[in-house]
């Protein structure tokens, strides 16, 4: 990477890892999105999903006893079935594409939370299952599986804790799957790990800064920058994305 390239790609990963260590998610909704604006999603999404594995193992642990296992195990078949579709977007189609479809995806999301997107009622099997399969087809090609959950879960009955401890698991589970198939499709190489360890620095001290943040912070304010951010970076590289297709 040149200088500022890196100087940029470190600065995305600690901002990105310190939403992490607060809300239990973002980090790869965060960190590909910004760095999707000087980097191609292939080269990226390989290291991101290497240090979401660590950051998920981390705080793990602590939230263990709150997951909703029944709707886990739903989201999980059917990140199964969805994440090689995605995997093979990843690995076959062009850039420009597939980062303005980021950018939407990233947009609307942050909209729909932004409205307060509510459930009366914990949703069905078969809906569950729906979305753990879409969760995986974005979490294959963007690294970026967690907003479909993250509907889920925080516009759900189940709770904060609940939420969020399921979906911190619902993470290490699918960025194993999604590693994997990386690897079938060739996109795994020594590089990918020299990047993941390269920002660990920035992503440990992202995470511990986070973790001590969120005893302190207005956990609705908070909510309401990190989806103003997200707001932001997705018009910035859906506008990129434009400027390159056409």
């Amino acid at each position: 990477m040149q200088s500022v390239t890196l100087v940029y790609a470190v600065a995305c990963i600690f901002g990105a890892a310190v939403v992490r260590g607060y809300s239990g998610f973002g980090f790869s909704l965060l960190a590909i999105t910004a760095l999707s604006i000087l980097l191609p999603p292939a080269e990226i999404v390989p290291s991101i999903f290497i240090m979401e594995v660590a950051a998920s193992l981390h705080l793990l642990p602590g939230v263990w006893r709150d997951i909703h296992w029944r709707s886990l195990l739903w989201l999980c078949i059917g990140c199964l079935i969805g994440t090689p579709a995605g995997v093979y977007a990843l690995a076959h189609a062009p850039s420009a594409p597939m980062t303005l479809a980021l950018s939407v995806f990233v947009l609307a999301s942050a909209v729909l939370l932004a409205q307060g997107y509510a459930l009366k009622s914990m949703p069905g099997r078969a809906a569950t299952f729906a979305t753990g399969t879409a969760s995986g087809v974005f979490n294959g090609s963007f690294g970026m599986g967690g907003p479909p959950v993250i509907l889920f879960f925080f516009s759900s009955p189940a709770g904060a804790a609940a939420g969020r401890a399921s979906i911190i698991a619902f993470f290490l589970l699918t960025d194993i799957t999604g590693l994997a198939w990386q690897g079938s499709e060739g996109l795994l190489h020594l590089a990918t790990l020299w990047r993941a360890l390269l920002f660990l620095p920035a992503l440990i001290a992202g995470i511990w800064l986070g973790n001590r943040g969120f005893k302190n912070a207005n956990p609705e304010a908070f909510r309401r920058w990190v989806l103003r951010l997200l707001m932001l970076v997705a018009i910035l590289t859906g506008a990129r994305a434009l400027a390159q297709i056409f």
